[in-house]
């Protein structure tokens, strides 16, 4: 037994001593660091687990929303402008109230004149020439103009 406490006593005994309780403690900081990180990966999963659903959740009634600015928008707009529309039509209705402007337009639209005055109508050369081109149609049956009739306004149609 002596020969034992000796050896305790040497210093080899102790370096060697220090060293494998110098390595039990590092291997230990090493587990708790382990097993620190693996409960710190479970979390950061679980937090990007409810971030990505809150997303999900949310992204459908963001949608809608933005959606729905964007009509509210347009219909401001759209709002803008007929109030734009119902201005001028009250203008257009003021000058209409007018007797000179009505009489203005009266002349210039229907060719009425006053009376003693000579009233004067320019005809477009290419109209004049089209109106006889029509004077055809009075030396052909009176069904043959009807037929023409409906083919020209079935041919306006499309």
């Amino acid at each position: 037994m002596a020969a034992r406490d000796r050896d305790r006593f040497s210093t080899t005994t102790r370096l060697r001593l220090l060293g494998e309780q110098t390595a039990a403690r590092v291997y230990r900081s090493q587990t708790k660091r382990q097993a620190r990180r693996s409960r710190l990966t479970g979390r950061a999963a679980l937090l990007a687990l409810v971030l990505c659903s809150m997303i999900v959740a949310l992204a459908y009634p963001m949608r809608q929303y933005v959606s729905q600015r964007a009509e509210i928008s347009d219909l401001r707009h759209r709002q803008e402008q007929a109030r734009d529309r119902v201005e001028q039509l009250r203008d257009v209705k003021a000058r209409w109230q007018d007797d000179a402007y009505a009489e203005q337009q009266i002349r210039r639209r229907l060719h009425y004149v006053m009376p003693g005055e000579t009233g004067f109508v320019v005809i477009d050369p290419g109209a004049a020439q089209q109106s006889r081109t029509d004077r055809g149609a009075a030396h052909r049956p009176w069904y043959a103009n009807v037929w023409d009739g409906v083919d020209k306004s079935d041919a306006s149609d499309q």
